[in-house]
């Protein structure tokens, strides 16, 4: 827990001094008295239970407990102006777009209501969202054409530099047209072969699941199937055929619950997958994209697998 006793003035004073290496030095800049600026440092001394300046000389030298604590110091500062540097270009409409990257499972779901709730913010940050495949996002995110990726977490080899933050898990479901003829009874499985397959493509994320749960209940290959990842292209073809669209949950969750779609009786429990929020470790949030980002937690706090 930090000491409420630490200030920012303590923060400010330290790493100053470390910097110029010099008590006189440091005040000039801070614009303080150099008693001042000595107080500061013992009162930061006294909270922390070390030294973090000794004499070297007629000079101070940083002490191996002040090395240790400039890290965290110097951070902490830096973060601080960055926080202050969104907030201000924010309110003068300077700041750059926060750009997202959304796969489909959440760009139905999750994007448009968190998007209503951030809008209500204020912010004036400008937004830019885009979709695709999965790999495709996360080298727009490694090359910083992106700031945040929504959607399903990518397989381990492919998250190096890259952080997760699990927000909730969903399944693959098998979804047809109202009144498809395999809805009135019978094995789902025993029928695929029978009608047209909307596949994931093999670059998307969701494709090794569902190649593992086919192989898993004795179906090692599909005769008629069609490769996509356009959710516009699957929704408005299977409203009009015969089609089983093989898809995340969480792109057809609204059609379902609408009756345009629904989803044939087969347990796709182990096709579960976390979906949550993407980015590069070495990234600090701006403030609107920090905000943003608690409005996608708080959507998707509300999602549950069965929605």
């Amino acid at each position: 827990m930090i000491d409420s006793r630490i200030k920012f003035r303590h923060l400010q004073t330290f790493v100053e001094v470390a910097r110029q290496k010099s008590v006189m030095k440091a005040a000039e800049l801070l614009h303080v008295s150099q008693p001042a600026v000595t107080k500061t440092i013992r009162e930061l001394e006294e909270v922390l239970g070390v030294a973090v300046f000794e004499r070297d000389g007629r000079g101070i030298r940083i002490t191996r407990y002040g090395e240790v604590f400039l890290k965290h110091a110097g951070a902490t500062l830096t973060a601080l102006r960055q926080g202050f540097d969104s907030i201000s270009q924010a309110l003068s409409g300077d700041a750059p777009p926060i750009r997202i990257g959304a796969l489909p499972t959440v760009s139905t779901r999750i994007m448009p209501r968190a998007m209503m709730l951030f809008l209500q913010e204020g912010t004036g940050a400008r937004i830019k969202i885009v979709t695709g495949e999965n790999a495709v996002l996360l080298e727009q995110l490694r090359v910083g054409d992106l700031d945040l990726v929504v959607g399903r977490l990518a397989a381990p080899e492919k998250m190096a530099g890259f952080s997760f933050e699990h927000l909730y898990s969903e399944k693959v479901v098998f979804c047809v047209r109202a009144g498809h003829p395999l809805l009135s009874g019978g094995s789902a499985f025993a029928g695929l072969d029978a009608y047209p397959v909307l596949m994931p493509t093999r670059a998307s994320i969701i494709r090794p699941f569902v190649e593992r749960f086919l192989i898993t209940n004795g179906i090692a290959g599909l005769p008629n199937q069609i490769e996509t990842v356009s959710d516009a292209f699957g929704r408005a073809f299977v409203r009009e055929s015969d089609a089983i669209w093989i898809i995340s949950e969480g792109v057809v969750a609204a059609d379902i619950m609408e009756g345009k779609l629904a989803a044939l009786p087969v347990d796709t429990g182990e096709t579960k997958g976390p979906v949550g929020l993407t980015m590069r470790t070495d990234a600090v949030p701006s403030m609107p994209l920090a905000i943003l980002m608690q409005t996608i937690r708080e959507v998707a706090g509300k999602v549950s697998p069965a929605a």
